[in-house]
């Protein structure tokens, strides 16, 4: 019996299912795809933060899988939530691809002033950039985003540059060193989720990339301490050990942060907790300004 991959219907997700399936089928695993639809694909009119964060995006295919309709699920790895339900396990991480984000835009980079994004992360980063750009949101997938800004609704509008490159869109504008503009934790990895059958497990973790599991894990280790979510601008970033955290306040004007290189996750989690008791204030001060109860 194949091995059943539950995904979302989003071309992105679409294509990062395949690369799984096709990677099973270098191993001589056959595997199928089943598609979930998920809130966070239904519900774009408003800010992820105000129907629950990333998480929306896990939900459904985690339901999924525990009710036996799949035996596991590809996802963006920075879309996997820090507390999971039990009976779950990420079996597999790929390699990483990159974990920039990227700036398209239309015409000279001087003359972007409206950018679109959605990420309380990124529009913290720009406008400490430039505090005199406008931030609007936006939401959808990356046609829909793309197709808005050739609409001229945006001067730019923001992107992970690995999801750009697994769909092969080659577009207009810059990449953001993520040394200066801090991703998202885990961005530009792509993870496999199980239930906890050592069976399964063992299969799918053929796929995983050592060195990538590593740096995730670290970066998962200061996202625990943090806390905060989608909701606060915090950037997290590590390369072979070598670690860059940040918190920002919501309009980019201050921020806390922390680069060091890091030998193991207990160290990751007390560098996150030091992070932490520096920044609590632009933490506590998000959360009520997006009117959220921590």
């Amino acid at each position: 019996m194949p091995i059943r991959i539950g995904t979302r219907g989003s071309k992105l997700a679409l294509v990062q299912a395949e690369t799984v399936i096709q990677k099973l089928s270098d191993l001589g695993i056959e595997s199928e795809k089943v598609i979930i639809n998920t809130q966070g694909d239904t519900t774009t009119h408003v800010p992820l933060h105000e129907i629950g964060g990333q998480g929306v995006f896990v939900r459904a295919l985690d339901d999924a899988i525990l009710a036996g309709t799949i035996d596991c699920a590809v996802h963006s790895m920075k879309d996997i939530p820090a507390i999971r339900p039990s009976g779950l396990v990420t079996a597999a991480i790929l390699k990483r691809d990159s974990p920039a984000d990227y700036l398209a835009h239309k015409g000279e980079f001087a003359h972007v002033r409206v950018i679109g994004t959605s990420s309380t992360r990124r529009k913290a980063q720009l406008l400490r950039h430039d505090p005199g750009i406008t931030i609007r949101d936006l939401r959808g997938n990356v046609d829909t985003r793309i197709r808005k800004m050739a609409a001229g609704e945006y001067d730019g509008i923001m992107l992970a540059e690995a999801g750009l490159q697994r769909l092969g869109i080659k577009i207009d504008g810059q990449r953001l060193p993520p040394e200066k503009f801090v991703p998202s934790p885990n961005q530009g990895t792509v993870a496999v989720v199980s239930r906890a059958d050592p069976s399964l497990m063992e299969v799918l973790s053929a796929l995983d990339h050592p060195e990538t599991r590593t740096d995730i894990a670290i970066e998962r280790a200061v996202m625990e301490q943090l806390g905060g979510g989608c909701f606060t601008p915090l950037g997290i970033f590590s390369r072979g050990g070598h670690l860059i955290a940040e918190v920002l306040s919501l309009d980019g004007g201050r921020a806390e942060r922390v680069e060091v290189d890091v030998k193991d996750i207990a160290q990751a989690r007390e560098e996150g907790a030091k992070l932490k008791a520096k920044a609590q204030d632009l933490i506590d001060e998000a959360y009520k300004r997006l009117g959220i109860t921590g």
